[in-house]
């Protein structure tokens, strides 16, 4: 089964905020900023609007949509639930992004009947949970699972068979394959190859360089469901709204992304060695410092006190930012954390980060914070348009 929520920070916004509910609504900021569209609801979809599109030319092609700066933390733990959610009906699930996933449920029938059921009972758990649509695919192999579960889109389901992938794939677009991006499409379409059948007729010795593609469109994919994958890294970047010297500001914000990250490898029970600080100037330059730690940690304060020093060596009176990113790297198991002469202060500091973690978790974020971060909540949200969180895997 592939799994993938709908629009899914657009419908968190229209789900939390019923004034926008069968509105256009674009995820990413104010209409007139630099960013991007972070994501769009289907009714802003309908007028050309994409992820990736500069906001403001999303803006030119649907003025009346509801432009909302997005919350990454919020979408952070809905898509935690729902993992959860997934995880309660099969253990085999491979997270693709936060909003949607893999999951073998090959064996449950006995338990939830048919694969079509199977889908039924899924989709039904997570609107109750989360009052959210979801569509999903099931088949026999990854690649037709997902291509099923684009098509179910908006809020629906599509089985696919064993034995029938070939009728189901032939007289679809080749785009569709993945692998096949827009240079890619057109390489083909110079070649006559529109369809998914089309590549999957055509000899894959004579297109070398798309044979898994062509494998794929030939219903051909053995690949299992990776449940144990683990995160190569968890980060955070932010953009500011206006370029900014503002040294003060900037470690504020790199104190708020130290938290998110902290708080999302406690959440997925990670921990990692080496923390990295990503500093982009208003010149579009790029640097990125890293420092690796004694021990592996999933603790806030160690987090944020790294990329604090890093920040101090690279400080300039001259420089102007555009961007700061927190990440971790180095990522395993807390089970596999080493013992540290510090770990008598770490454990006085775990009961802390785990309250911390559960009253934000029921109460929003706004309810605690940093004693640093007091009466500059209101300066940064100003100056803040896109937040960026690392994808897991």
């Amino acid at each position: 089964m592939h799994a993938d929520m709908d629009a899914f920070y657009a419908s968190v916004e229209q789900r939390d905020n019923p004034a926008l509910r069968g509105r256009p609504v674009i995820v990413g900021g104010p209409r007139d900023a630099r960013g991007v569209v972070t994501a769009a609801s289907y009714e802003a979809r309908a007028y050309g609007v994409r992820a990736a599109m500069p906001l403001r030319q999303a803006a030119g092609l649907c003025p009346d949509a509801e432009f909302v700066p997005g919350r990454m933390r919020l979408y952070s733990d809905v898509s935690l639930e729902v993992m959860r959610i997934f995880r309660s009906c099969t253990p085999l699930v491979e997270p693709l992004s936060l909003d949607e996933a893999f999951l073998d449920v090959t064996g449950c029938e006995r338990r939830y009947g048919s694969p079509g059921e199977i889908a039924e009972h899924v989709r039904d758990a997570v609107r109750t949970a989360v009052d959210l649509p979801i569509s999903v695919g099931v088949a026999a192999s990854k690649s037709v699972a997902k291509i099923a579960s684009t098509l179910a889109k908006p809020d629906g389901r599509r089985l696919v068979p064993p034995g029938s992938e070939q009728d189901f794939l032939d007289p679809l677009p080749v785009r569709m394959i993945w692998g096949v991006g827009p240079k890619s499409e057109a390489r083909l379409a110079a070649r006559g190859i529109h369809t998914i059948g089309d590549l999957a007729r055509h000899d894959p010795e004579r297109m070398r360089e798309l044979r898994r593609p062509a494998t794929l469109a030939r219903a051909i994919d053995p690949r299992d469901v990776a449940s144990e994958r683990t995160a190569k890294s968890v980060g955070n970047e932010v953009t500011f709204g206006r370029d900014t010297s503002d040294r003060e500001l900037v470690l504020r914000y790199l104190r708020q992304l130290s938290d998110h990250v902290g708080r999302r490898l406690r959440a997925r029970g990670l921990t990692g060695r080496t923390v990295a600080l990503k500093l982009r100037y208003a010149d579009f330059h790029t640097i990125t410092r890293q420092v690796t730690l004694d021990a592996p940690t999933d603790q806030t304060r160690d987090v944020f006190g790294a990329v604090r020093d890093l920040f101090a060596r690279e400080v300039n009176d001259r420089d102007v930012y555009r961007l700061v990113g927190v990440h971790v790297t180095g990522i395993g198991a807390q089970t596999a954390r080493q013992l540290a002469f510090r770990m008598g202060d770490e454990r006085e500091r775990r009961p802390l980060e785990t309250a911390l973690d559960e009253v934000r978790a029921r109460f929003g974020d706004a309810v605690i914070t940093h004693a640093a971060l007091l009466g500059s909540s209101a300066r940064m949200d100003s100056e803040r348009y896109a937040w960026r969180e690392d994808v897991l895997g």
